[in-house]
Order: C-alpha cells, then structure tokens, then sequence
C-alpha cells in the first residue's frame, strides 16, 4: 500500500469514526439499520427538529455511512453497506493483530520452564 492509499484509508476511517461520535447519529444509524426512513422518522423519537436532524444525516451521508434520495419532498435515507463494512474490516484487522500477539504469549509462557516447587 503506497503513502497515498494509506492516507485516503486514514481519512476515510476518521470522517466514519466522526460519524458515528454522536449518539444522535449512532440512533438514526440502529433505525436505519431496520430500513429506509425519512427525516422526520429519524428525528422524531430524538426530540430534535429537522434541521437537526438533517445536519447529523449530512454527517453520516459525507462519512459514507448513509445515502439519501429524494422523492417529491420527502427525503429517504438508507444505510450504506459499505461504511459499515470498512469500520468491521478496521476491527476485524485490529482483532487479529491482538489474538496473534495473545498466541505468542500464550506459546512463550507454555514453552518456559516451570519454576520448581518448595
């Protein structure tokens, strides 16, 4: 992976993390996980009015984690697969770095000698 591929995952992981730092968007994030909604659904049982609520979903829609259509006058917003695919990728690495350095532990502590006892 070049510098440059490395900084684009870089910044692609902190505006998803910056995302999901708000526990407004983290809930229309577990709504929309059920399916599409529209605004109003997602800020309503928030208690936040709508223009509110558009700019979290703004957040969440540059951070790639929702997209948005508009029919007529209502705007629908529905999870993107792929934001929440790369966050799961990041841990899933991150996960296998920390199990490998726990095996190697493990395999020194078992490959020691045992202290005799008194």
């Amino acid at each position: 992976m070049t510098e440059t591929d490395l900084q684009a995952e870089t910044a692609n992981l902190d505006r998803l993390f910056q995302a999901l730092a708000d526990p407004h968007r983290r809930a229309m994030v577990a709504r929309l996980v059920r399916g599409p909604a529209s605004m109003k659904e997602l800020a309503a049982p928030l208690g936040i009015a709508l223009p509110s609520a558009l700019k979290h979903l703004q957040v969440l829609e540059s951070g790639g984690i929702v997209s948005s259509q508009k029919a007529g006058r209502v705007r629908t917003f529905a999870i993107e697969r792929q934001g929440l695919e790369t966050i799961e990728d990041w841990l899933a690495e991150h996960r296998r770095q920390l199990e490998a350095g726990f095996d190697r532990l493990e395999h020194l502590m078992r490959s020691m000698p045992e202290e005799p006892s008194q």
